[in-house]
């Protein structure tokens, strides 16, 4: 039987989210899934207040940025076996430095940081990394450290041509035909044309999938336009 899933983190390096990071690391696994997460959105106005006014009469803006943050814990002390590839040879200082080698440090090729899919289950957040904070807690006799707790935020990312669509709003409420490809989940496709994963299950329902996991890489699917998929 296989195990529970693992929140996986994919870099890719290029913001259309189509060219993944050539690294071994690449998609990384966490080792436990954080306990919970923490999920924010904002709604911008313009102030606005007649002058004698009692009050202000704020205006609507724009949609704001949505923030994802969560904690993750690195535990080599043998209590959970590693990962696949992974030793406790140093403690956890090799998947430290092959976590934030992937998410926090400069791609040379696009001269900044890589940019990222978060993906466990509904939650597939395109994104960049804007805070990462590491905090040992258990070491060695040597001062090798045994246990972290890294504590990171991301930033939801679009490019320019995405956003340029969610602004006409085209691109949810035209009809789709999306090829399978490897490495594809029904929420992350969702997310990619919808701008929201959790119409995953009713993508399902129209295309009578026995279930949102059996996705055949090589079939196509049809997303239609759905009401409040652009909201």
């Amino acid at each position: 039987m296989a195990g529970p899933a693992k929140l996986t983190i994919t870099a890719y390096t290029d913001p259309g989210f189509t060219s993944k990071v050539q690294a071994v690391s690449n998609p990384f696994s966490v080792w436990i899934n954080p306990a919970s997460y923490s999920y924010s959105r904002q709604v911008l106005y313009n102030d606005r207040q007649a002058q004698g006014s009692p009050g202000p009469s704020p205006e609507f803006n724009r949609i704001g940025d949505e923030d994802v943050s969560f904690d993750l814990i690195f535990d080599a002390t043998g209590v959970i076996p590693p990962p696949p590839g992974q030793s406790y040879d140093k403690g956890v200082a090799d998947v430290l430095s092959q976590f934030t080698s992937l998410v926090a440090t400069v791609n040379g090729t696009i001269h900044s940081p890589n940019y990222l899919v978060l993906g466990w289950a509904q939650l597939q957040f395109q994104c960049v990394l804007t805070s990462l904070k590491i905090d040992y807690t258990l070491f060695r006799p040597d001062g090798t450290p045994l246990r972290a707790k890294v504590s990171v935020s991301f930033k939801s990312f679009q490019s320019e041509s995405a956003l340029a669509k969610t602004a006409a709003k085209t691109s949810p409420d035209l009809t789709h035909l999306v090829t399978v490809m490897a490495g594809d989940t029904l929420p992350n496709l969702c997310h990619r044309i919808y701008g929201d994963s959790r119409f995953y299950m009713r993508v399902a329902a129209h295309n009578r999938l026995p279930s949102f996991r059996s996705l055949k890489v090589g079939s196509v699917l049809h997303f239609p336009p759905l009401s409040g998929a652009s909201t």
